[in-house]
Order: C-alpha cells, then structure tokens, then sequence
C-alpha cells in the first residue's frame, strides 16, 4: 500500500512540474508575442465591416506565417470585422464570415476596404456621378488608390492590384517635387522620394527654351472604377504610373509635342456600346495638349487644342473636320461635355477669353453630303491664342 502511495506521489509531483513548465512556456511566449505584435487596437465591433478587394484572399487561422487557410474568399464579399492588430508592421484585421460555418479568422488588411473608407470612396464619386468619362487608363504597376492627390500617408484609400484599367474623370497638375516613381508605400506611411528638378527648369529658363510641363509638374487622376475591378468606385492616382488607353484608330494623330488628353465618339449614341467601341473606326472629338507650361496665375490649361475626325467609310481612311488654325492654342478646362443623338451633336468646354472668364463654348456637328461638319462658335476666333 505503501508503494502505492509512493507512486501516485511522484506522479503528483510530475504533474505540478510539468504544469509550471508549460506555465513557464506560455508566459515566455506571450511575452514574445507582445513583443512583436506592435499594436493592438480592441475589439472594432460587429457594426463594422470589410468587402474584399482583391481577386480572392484567404482568412486564415492567425497572422503568422506558418498559418492555415481556413477559407477562400473573393472580390466583393462582406465581412465583419471584430479586431485588427498591426504584426511586423503589417495590418490584419480578425473578421467573421457570412458563410454557412460563419468561419472566423484573420485577413491581411491590403486584401479588403473597411466601410467608413469605401464611404469614402464613393462620396467621391457622386461627384462626377452624372458626368462621362474623359479618358480611360490602367495602371503599369500596383499603386495606392488616393482620397486626395498628395502622397500624404492617412489619405490612402487601398492598393490597386497591377494592370487594373479604369475612366479617368479629371486630372490635377501638381508642381514637382521629391516622389516616388511608384507610389506603393503601405497605407499609414511615406515612400521616400527623389530629388526635384528645379535646378535643370531654372537652367532652361537662363537659355531661354521654354519649360516643359513634365519637367515642372506631377499630374494626378482622378478615376472611376468599374465594380468588376473594385468595389471602391472612386479615388486619385498618382500619374507616373498611369498609361493612357488612346484608342488605337486615332493614336497615330498624335504628334510628338501634342498629346491627347481626353476623346469621346462623335457617331452613334453614347449608349450604343458596340459603336463606341475604341477598336471601331468612327468619328472622334479630341481635346490635345503640348508640352510647354502656360500658366495663368498659377493654373495650368488642361488642353490647347481642339480636334475634330472623321471616318469616311468609302475611301476608309480618316480626314480633319475642324481643328484650331496653324500656330494658335486655346486655353481650356474640362470636362468635355457631348450632347445629342446619332450624327447631329453638340460637343462643349470652358474657354479663356482675353478678359480673363471662363466661358462655356458649343461645336455643332453635323452631317452635310456624307461628311462631317463642324460649326464653331460665332467668336471662337477671340478665344484663340498665338502659340509659343
């Protein structure tokens, strides 16, 4: 009996070792973690969500890399976000699913937008809600999706995943200054920039050649998604990434010191999408602009030129409709405004005029013997400028 009781207590004594152990271990490796979990905010709440952003992401069973994948989900989803911690400087978020199993996991901030940004994001939207597209763009490299054009680290909306294509509704000149060539820092900090070149556009001004608007400024659109793309409607993006998709029918019109800048169809109905096609030769409006700052009390023009094309069918080659004569610009704002059904439309922009206003300006187009016809403005000749 004796050596019963023996045995049950060194068992005893085995047991409370191995329980102080672990205890040891775990108090250690809490410790490790709070070590390398750099922030942790609470619980966000159940009234809070997250839709996803990328193509797909996975919620995962925690934030470290040797995790398990607990489930797949995609573009578009919602979930509820119960907490967020920011491990080796990398946000996650520990969300809920709406699946059957309401599976609950951690996803990488960078794959999904919380509801109070995607608000956001679609307030600015509704700012141009009404109007239509100036041009369209896609991206050459994964690029922060902005709130407001400057490179500040709080207004990053999301990441814009690589190839991502979009409408371009406005676009803002901005002077240069130390930037990035790629503008992907993660959302809560500031890349690093380059140097100016201010002392090169000040060495051009001594020789007397004229600034080059590329030299000068930065250029920052502002886009609309499609929901397929992201779920996220709206936002600024940094334009040394950009490349704009000028149809390919009229991209050989452009001229090295002339650049498009924005086109719209002058033939069918805006909503015709088989007519508007960009691989469809028809008849465009073209707004261009050249290379040469032009500044007016700081403000740069977001055009010089106008230029009206048409398609003729039967000789299947293009001709120049109107355009502004030889050696005179204009001085214009967007956005283009197109008006009216099949050949008959009205195309319209804002003008400088030689006092100073900003006035609205209406192109009648119209069909006259099967060629396109343009009448301009009765005064559009006072709007016209000597070009440098």
């Amino acid at each position: 009996m004796a050596k019963v009781v023996k045995r049950l207590e060194m068992k005893a004594k085995v047991l409370i070792a191995s329980i102080v152990l672990f205890a040891s271990i775990f108090n250690a490796g809490c410790t490790f973690i709070d070590q390398t979990v750099s922030g942790l905010s609470g619980v966000v709440g159940d009234a809070d969500t997250a839709t996803v952003i990328a193509k797909t992401a996975q919620i995962r069973t925690s934030f470290s890399v040797v995790a398990a994948d607990l489930l797949e989900v995609k573009r578009g989803e919602r979930l509820d976000v119960l907490d967020q911690v920011d491990f080796q400087k990398v946000l996650w978020y520990r969300v809920r699913a709406r699946d059957e199993a309401t599976t609950e996991g951690w996803v990488e901030a960078q794959n999904v937008i919380t509801s109070k940004t995607l608000d956001r994001s679609k307030a600015l939207a509704e700012q141009f809600q009404d109007q239509a597209p100036q041009a369209s763009g896609i991206i050459r490299s994964a690029s922060n999706l902005r709130f407001a054009p400057d490179m500040t680290p709080e207004n990053v909306l999301f990441k814009l995943a690589n190839g991502s294509t979009f409408d371009i509704m406005a676009w803002k000149f901005v002077p240069k200054q130390e930037a990035p060539d790629v503008d992907d820092a993660p959302k809560g900090t500031q890349k690093s920039g380059k140097k100016s070149k201010n002392e090169e556009i000040e060495a051009a001004k001594e020789a007397g050649e004229p600034d080059n608007i590329q030299e000068k400024y930065d250029i920052w659109y502002q886009v609309r998604l499609d929901p397929s793309v992201s779920p996220a409607p709206a936002g600024w993006l940094f334009g040394r990434q950009v490349e704009l998709q000028v149809p390919s029918d009229i991209v050989f019109f452009q001229a090295n010191n002339k650049k498009f800048v924005t086109w719209q169809r002058l033939d069918g109905d805006n909503s015709d999408k088989a007519v508007n096609r960009a691989t469809t030769p028809g008849n465009w409006v073209i707004l261009t602009r050249t290379n040469a700052v032009k500044a007016i009390d700081g403000v740069e023009p977001d055009f010089d030129g106008i230029l009206v094309l048409a398609f003729d069918k039967y000789d299947q080659s293009y001709y120049t409709v109107w355009r502004n004569p030889n050696s005179t610009d204009v001085w214009g704002s967007l956005p283009l405004k197109l008006d009216g059904k099949g050949d008959n439309k009205t195309f319209s922009m804002q003008l400088r005029s030689p006092s100073g206003t900003m006035d609205t300006k209406s192109f009648t187009v119209f069909k006259d013997k099967n060629r396109l016809r343009v009448n301009p403005p009765e005064d559009v000749a006072q709007y016209q400028i000597k070009s440098k």
